[in-house]
């Protein structure tokens, strides 16, 4: 069929604004098909990169049962272990950070109740009063650490009635986003954020020194693996009668090869004016039941941060928990 003269620019027009849709169609689907192709390389990258994170786990757990079959009875620093980054080579040029830490060096959150049964928790006024001494050597206002001590308490607690200067339910009903208390041990530490009385300054202060532990044993220290710039670790232990200073002295003056018992440790001149109760003394330990794994995974396109929470407290060790992300 023969197109008029007259009708051959309305014909071209045609056929431009066809090939122009088409065009923006193929570009369309070009781009979606690059983003599903590189969607899914990520994909690839991080599931390889969490496969390399759990091989470095099992190769962490291995050098901690040695560790710990090395002297059964006593964990010290000799051979540098804690905090020593090491580097383990990937294929494809990948590569894989790690770093092991005592994890009981910390206040355990969970400590400030007690009881066998997780649902039927009930309040540990010695672990209260340990957070509240650490949160006014970190030089937080003690009304505002009473407070925020009271509240974690009554959060963890399995009764409803908020203690003094707790918080149970009531205090968490008439925010913007309401909430209510958990009434269990804390899963991680970041929980304490919800917690009454909890502000991200305080936060800031705080979480160097803490972690939630699955148990509330109060906090396992152990006096073998402390270095002088955790003094607050041991100065909780006796607020008012052992100063940061003498705390951070008696670490730097611990025997070479670490003390070798909670009784020897206690025998130390500054420390036997303290006085300590005996649930205290039983709580320095001179063994370490609980590591830290920090991980850090590059490979491809994939970075990726993971902690984990090894007990070695019943040979062989096992990881307990797990934390992807950077710090909070």
């Amino acid at each position: 069929m023969r197109v008029a003269q007259r009708e051959t620019g309305a014909a071209l027009l045609a056929v431009l604004l066809l090939v122009a849709v088409m065009s923006a169609l193929a570009v369309a689907s070009l781009e979606r098909l690059q983003l599903a192709t590189r969607l899914a390389g990520n994909i690839a990258a991080l599931d390889q990169a969490r496969a390399f994170a759990t091989a470095a786990e099992a190769l962490a757990v291995v050098r901690i049962n040695d560790l710990i079959a090395q002297n059964p009875e006593k964990t010290t620093l000799a051979g540098g272990w804690q905090g020593e980054r090491r580097t383990l080579p990937l294929p494809d040029g990948g590569v894989a950070f790690a770093q092991v830490w005592d994890g009981g060096n910390c206040f355990n959150l969970n400590s400030v109740a007690e009881g066998s049964d997780p649902r039927a928790l009930r309040t540990r006024y010695l672990g209260v009063e340990q957070f509240v001494a650490l949160m006014a050597v970190l030089d937080i206002p003690e009304g505002d650490a009473r407070s925020i001590g009271g509240a974690l308490a009554d959060w963890i607690d399995a009764d409803t009635q908020p203690a003094r200067a707790g918080a149970e339910d009531a205090a968490y009903g008439d925010g913007e986003r309401p909430y209510r208390t958990a009434n269990t041990m804390l899963a991680e530490v970041s929980e304490l954020r919800s917690v009454a009385g909890m502000t991200p300054e305080y936060y800031e202060i705080l979480r160097p020194w803490l972690c939630a532990l699955p148990t509330t044993q109060l906090s396992p220290i152990n006096v073998n693996t402390l270095i002088p710039q955790q003094a607050p670790l041991l100065a909780m232990f006796s607020p008012g009668r052992l100063s940061l200073d003498q705390a951070a002295a008696i670490i730097a003056a611990r025997p070479a090869t670490g003390w070798n018992s909670g009784s020897d440790f206690w025998s130390v001149p500054a420390l036997v004016a303290v006085d300590a109760a005996p649930e205290i003394m039983q709580q320095v330990e001179i063994r370490t039941r609980w590591f830290r794994l920090d991980l850090e995974i590059v490979y491809a396109t994939a970075e990726l941060r993971q902690s984990a929470l090894i007990d070695g407290g019943i040979a062989p060790g096992r990881v307990v928990a797990r934390q992807w992300g950077g710090s909070e």
